[in-house]
């Protein structure tokens, strides 16, 4: 194993605050590079639990590898809910487990029946108890990011903010690139009716040529193929062109 001790990413680095204590170190074993991490962000976190959220925050090793020199492929595919890892080694994950479910009191769980996949960041409020930096924890205090956190925006001077499942960076430039993805006009046909708003995955479609970017949040940057952090639906990359490392898809992300 080689690890990387030089400048800019690929060193140990600590950050400090009234919340929060970063470590994360970038390693080389054989064609894969791996970020290793406490679990702990770069910034001050939201206080957990909270309304929407009754897990705790809980600092954990962390361990995600992926193709040091990654691939795409003609199809792409959508085995990784945990879609990327950040520069400061926290987990990218902009789905959801819970959908639509009237019979439960908080009118959604893990039954998948309903056919309506909740989104964590939506216009009609904040159900999972997202914080300022759009991050929550799980069930077992894992922090991770649905959608850009501001103290990854221009970090370090770059647009680099992590790396994707199959090895693709993920670069944030703000509106220069624009999601291909727009909320469907209309209503919805089943329950729970109502207007297509963005509350759930299936109200959004993707037209391509509508933004710069295709269905996974892909790009060029410089000629190169990455995918883009954006504002808005789908976030980050839902789906990917390259060979998804399994460190990304084993249970529980």
């Amino acid at each position: 194993m080689k690890y990387f001790k030089i400048s800019l990413l690929f060193v140990l680095v600590f950050f400090y605050n009234a919340n929060a204590s970063n470590e994360v170190y970038f390693s080389e074993e054989g064609n894969k590079t791996c970020i290793t991490s406490n679990g702990t962000p770069n910034h001050g976190i939201g206080q957990f639990p909270s309304k929407g959220n009754p897990h705790s925050f809980k600092a954990q090793k962390l361990k995600y590898c992926f193709p040091t020199n990654p691939v795409k492929n003609n199809f792409s595919n959508s085995k990784a809910k945990t879609v990327g890892i950040t520069i400061t080694g926290i987990p990218i994950r902009p789905g959801t487990a819970d959908w639509y479910d009237a019979s439960s009191p908080r009118k959604h769980s893990k039954n998948q029946s309903s056919g309506w996949n909740l989104e964590a960041i939506t216009p009609s409020g904040n159900v999972f108890g997202i914080d300022l930096n759009n991050a929550h924890v799980d069930k077992r205090g894992l922090y991770h990011y649905h959608g850009m956190p501001k103290k990854l925006s221009n970090y370090n001077g770059k647009s680099l903010v992590g790396y994707a499942a199959d090895g693709h960076e993920i670069h944030y430039v703000g509106s220069i690139q624009q999601s291909s993805w727009m909320i469907k006009n209309g209503q919805r046909k089943t329950p729970p009716f109502g207007d297509y708003d963005g509350s759930f995955l299936q109200d959004y479609l993707f037209k391509e040529g509508s933004g710069s970017l295709d269905k996974c949040n892909g790009g060029l940057l410089e000629g190169k193929y990455v995918y883009f952090a954006t504002d808005t639906f789908p976030f980050y990359p839902r789906c990917h062109w390259g060979n998804v490392s399994s460190d990304f898809t084993r249970r529980g992300g």
